[in-house]
């Protein structure tokens, strides 16, 4: 079931949260709301949940398969909600956790105790907990508690699954795991959901699509790969990923590189991993810089640079490709920029 969000603004005193945005979220699909902390996300997916009211105006609506569900409870919504801070019932069994929603049907709606059984049992397996459906909250580790969390949304058959910050009370190994299961489970269901993240490897690794919101505004609705490679302005390019901002000015020989800011010049940006290193500035287009810092643990090295007015300079490259040089920490090179993006006026992303 589809989400779309019509031409939605919301106020809290003077402070704009969300400026008349607009979003469409097809059926089926995982999205990421990433930004950096007031830029309007949780407050966008309250609204969606029906936690929040927008401020009138004319065009703004809220339409769940092209049905709008403006003035509709949030029960009505049958929209599934999974915090943070998984907001279980301590003094109740992992079963209970789940079948709360179930329990709380009344009338018509109400399930008999073998149904309500089989559902919960059947999540238990979901969400691979089988076992341990008689422990207590307190006995689980952060991971599994945050699955029993989500189970119990998923526990009421929602038409959606929202999810705030789901992963960010949990430590780094257990985040990695818990999203890649994630993304297997949602591969299984196909439940059309909506997740908010500050976490940008998070989002990237995640999500079909991104949508990266500042100021109660989007700058980008992509693919992980569009949002990434194709950065539409410079908000976007430099709040996903690390990068340099370097200007450059035009001399007689071309476009010189120069790590100083000075007005007039025109700012770009390049990844670390598409800086070189070289002993040596033969075409005269490298940065004159002195090795700081070298970090060779991981996947890659990082190594990072000043100029010689103390600016930081980062590159990033393959433990191979840095054994050609064998650089060590307060050698002379020179940082040769192999692909910059800068942006014009209106904010256009340009590869150059």
């Amino acid at each position: 079931m589809s989400i779309e969000v019509k031409n939605i603004t919301k106020r809290f005193g003077t402070f704009t949260a969300l400026d008349n945005v607009s979003v469409k979220i097809p059926d089926g699909e995982l999205v990421a709301l990433l930004g950096p902390s007031g830029s309007g996300k949780t407050t966008l997916l309250r609204i969606i949940a029906g936690l929040e009211e927008f401020d009138p105006a004319d065009g703004a609506d809220i339409l769940f398969k092209n049905v709008s569900v403006v003035g509709n409870r949030v029960a009505e919504r049958k929209v599934g909600f999974v915090f943070q801070h998984y907001a279980l019932f301590r003094h109740q069994k992992v079963f209970d956790n789940i079948a709360f929603g179930l329990r709380v049907k009344r009338g018509k709606n109400r399930l008999p105790k073998e149904e309500i059984k089989r559902r919960v049992m059947e999540l238990v397996r979901l969400i691979q907990l089988e076992g341990l459906e008689n422990r207590y909250p307190d006995q689980l580790s952060g991971g599994q508690r945050q699955r029993v969390a989500l189970a119990r949304a998923l526990a009421i058959e929602p038409k959606f699954l929202l999810l705030d910050e789901p992963f960010g009370a949990l430590d780094a190994r257990v985040r990695q795991n818990l999203r890649r299961w994630l993304r297997r489970l949602h591969d299984e269901i196909k439940l059309t959901s909506l997740f908010v993240t500050h976490d940008q490897e998070e989002a990237l690794e995640l999500a079909d699509r991104v949508i990266v919101m500042n100021h109660g505004k989007i700058e980008q609705d992509g693919t992980p790969y569009e949002v990434f490679h194709k950065p539409q302005n410079a908000f976007v390019m430099d709040f996903l990923g690390s990068v340099n901002l370097f200007h450059r000015r035009m001399d007689v020989g071309g476009v010189v590189f120069d790590p100083r800011y000075m007005v007039g010049q025109q700012p770009f940006f390049v990844r670390p991993h598409e800086i070189d290193l070289s002993p040596d500035n033969p075409d005269g287009t490298g940065i004159s810089a002195k090795i700081r810092r070298i970090q060779l643990a991981g996947a890659i090295a990082k190594i990072e640079l000043v100029d010689v007015n103390e600016k930081e300079i980062y590159v990033e490259m393959s433990h191979e490709k840095y054994q050609v040089h064998r650089f060590t920490i307060g050698d002379a090179v020179f940082a040769v920029p192999q692909k910059t993006v800068s942006f014009d006026r209106e904010q256009a992303g340009n590869c150059v």
